[in-house]
């Protein structure tokens, strides 16, 4: 069974820093593109950056210049390093996956459960 488990989250106060992590266990055959999106009450959720299994990045323009992706293909893990952070980065963070479970199956998004960034003003 695959599992995406993320971990990192927490309360810091405005211009603070949170990295999170999140690790994809079970038995897979590959992982694509991975990323982390967020979701704030009341909103949508919405992507936040992702990564090629290459390493190409994308962010969302309001993280640019203050959130790094990167991931760990060996560890099959991705990272969310956020610094200055701001109160409207305050979300439920979620991982994806874009997971391939055997040589000759299709790849199907995967999700963890959230970690909950707080950021006090």
């Amino acid at each position: 069974q695959v599992q995406l488990v993320e971990s990192g989250g927490g309360l810091v106060q405005a211009g603070g820093s949170l990295r999170l992590s999140c690790v994809v266990s079970g038995s897979i055959f590959s992982i694509d593109v991975m990323g982390w999106y967020r979701q704030a009450p009341g909103k949508q959720r919405e992507l936040v950056a992702r990564i090629g299994s290459g390493g190409t990045t994308n962010y969302v323009d309001s993280v640019k210049g203050r959130f790094t992706i990167s991931r760990d293909n060996a560890k099959n893990t991705v990272y969310l390093q956020m610094n200055s952070l701001k109160p409207e980065d305050t979300a439920v963070y979620f991982c994806n996956a874009d997971i391939q479970l055997r040589s000759w199956s299709g790849r199907r998004d995967y999700w963890g459960q959230g970690t909950q960034v707080t950021v006090s003003s």
